[in-house]
């Protein structure tokens, strides 16, 4: 028997009706729900494609001002230590994995091509200087973002490094700031305001710092500074840096994820006493912060004695976005 035209005509639009209702709901549905995501900071130590060291190695320089005069070089000291294998790299890209992270800020790494090897599923914001020591965000592929410009200041002039900034999920509900910073190293625990010369340069850095946290504040956006601070901010007195972070801007108030973890070393034998890689919050996240997701991902004392791994380890925190 020949099929009822009519009925034919009735039944393909109202099954395609109910199609597209059905992907609504869910598309709703999707954009409803809270966006969990995982946020990690790591320093690579000098990471670069192994192409790249073995053209910089020869020309290595051997002390600051020479470093300085020379952004695209490498210190002698780090040429003759740090030049990584295939199995080190492997390695990395092994803890990577481990991590798990969506989003990774990551320091001394020289861009794009050198993050790959570690993270080939992720994308990537990083900071345009000539040195070779860069900062960025790997971003997992697949996530909504939009890189932002670097933050220079924090650069005073070109000798320190640039801060990255990116937007995570853009226009939407869930939309997060993120800044990606390594401060000056060698004022780990003096004052800013002490006679050390790199003390000094920690403290030309920070009204930067105060800045762009200041102006997210005042905009009203939800934002996370991650990355190598060089400070241990949990034992900070009177007015360290952190106290000097939301000086005189009204509602600028920050979580420090780490406050309350327990300091472990990245491997045996380091002897480190207190966190220098931190995530903060605006404190308009604090409730998102998932209650026990702080996490320093240490490495194996064997692998880190017989690899090229890093000085540092991860720190990550999970996020759920409401």
């Amino acid at each position: 028997m020949a099929a009822n035209p009519a009925r034919r005509r009735f039944i393909g639009p109202s099954w395609c009706a109910l199609a597209l209702l059905a992907l609504a709901a869910a598309v709703r549905a999707f954009a409803a729900a809270p966006a969990v995501v995982k946020l990690a900071s790591w320093n690579l130590e000098w990471f670069m494609t192994p192409n790249m060291f073995n053209s910089l190695k020869g020309g290595c320089t051997h002390d600051d001002q020479a470093h300085r005069a020379r952004p695209r070089s490498i210190p002698c000291d780090v040429a003759a230590k740090l030049e990584r294998s295939a199995t080190d790299i492997a390695a990395l890209a092994s803890i990577a994995r481990t991590l798990d992270a969506d989003v990774i800020a990551v320091q001394e790494v020289d861009g794009q091509a050198a993050a790959r090897q570690i993270f080939p599923r992720h994308e990537f914001c990083f900071t345009g200087g000539l040195a070779v020591q860069n900062t960025g965000f790997a971003i997992r592929r697949g996530l909504p973002f939009r890189c932002g410009p670097d933050l220079t200041e924090l650069a005073l002039g070109g000798d320190l490094r640039r801060g990255v900034t990116m937007v995570l999920y853009p226009g939407t509900r869930h939309e997060l700031h993120l800044l990606g910073v390594h401060l000056k190293s060698g004022c780990t625990r003096h004052d800013l305001d002490s006679h050390e010369k790199a003390c000094a340069r920690l403290a030309r850095q920070v009204p930067a710092l105060h800045d762009w946290l200041a102006s997210e504040q005042q905009l009203g956006h939800r934002y996370a500074v991650l990355g190598d601070f060089n400070r241990d901010l949990l034992a900070e007195t009177g007015e360290g840096l952190w106290a000097q972070l939301s000086l005189g801007a009204p509602g600028l108030e920050l979580v420090n994820t780490a406050r309350g973890a327990e300091f472990r070393n990245c491997y045996a034998g380091q002897t480190h006493t207190g966190f220098i890689d931190y995530i903060l919050l605006s404190a308009s996240l604090e409730r998102s912060l998932m209650r026990g997701s702080f996490q320093r991902l240490a490495y194996s004392a064997a692998d880190a004695w017989r690899l090229k791994l890093s000085d540092h380890c991860p720190v990550a925190i999970r996020l759920r976005l409401d």
